[in-house]
């Protein structure tokens, strides 16, 4: 009987935690301009991808989590260029004051 009800606590101590950690993966939708991590903001050791969010009256940078310079939409914005209009979905995770983005989705303007 004690062997049910520890297996029941923690099943419902890992449905918590699973809930909770579910909870935070939350999909978000950014807009901004995108620009190079190395070239324009030399933030970066290696060229990566950045979107430029305005909120409010601050700008605030957003580091995409995926193959910098490997992506088809870098070559628009290496060597100091930038793209406007890019919305980029994925989670957004914080972490020492940095914000990352994992993108699951990059839309760029129309030409």
């Amino acid at each position: 009987m004690m062997r049910f009800v520890y297996a029941l606590a923690a099943a419902a101590a890992l449905g918590t935690a699973w809930t909770a950690t579910a909870d935070d993966k939350k999909e978000t939708k950014l807009t901004g301009t995108l620009v190079c991590g190395k070239c324009s903001l030399k933030a970066t050791p290696k060229c990566s991808n950045v979107l430029q969010v305005k909120e409010g009256d601050k700008l605030v940078n957003y580091f995409l989590d995926d193959k910098g310079n490997g992506e088809p939409y870098h070559e628009g914005v290496c060597g100091g260029d930038k793209v406007e209009n890019v919305a980029v979905t994925g989670t957004v995770t914080e972490k020492d004051g940095k914000k990352t983005v994992k993108p699951t989705k990059v839309e760029l303007p129309k030409k």
